[in-house]
């Protein structure tokens, strides 16, 4: 049996502002992994390809209001600096 992945444990350097900004990084950190893990079956983001970040933007948010894509797209850039990658998204 293994241990679930702890996104507050992979985020928690890199997490800093007011506590109520800390939750919602940390949710949608989490609905990310999910989305990303159902659909790719990749279970932590070490082991995610810039197509599957590019595929949550663009087609698991594209029915959602341009300021819930704005706050995912900041979550997805600091998930970006944890994982130091160069990825840059156009959303």
């Amino acid at each position: 049996m293994t241990k679930p992945f702890d996104m507050e444990l992979f985020l928690a350097g890199m997490l800093n502002g007011f506590h109520a900004t800390r939750q919602r990084h940390l949710r949608q950190a989490n609905i990310i992994q999910t989305a990303i893990a159902e659909r790719w079956c990749r279970k932590t983001p070490w082991a995610w390809q810039k197509k599957h970040v590019t595929w949550f933007l663009s087609h698991y948010l594209d029915k959602r209001s341009d300021a819930t894509q704005y706050y995912y797209l900041l979550t997805v850039q600091l998930l970006t600096l944890r994982l130091e990658r160069s990825w840059v998204f156009n959303h």
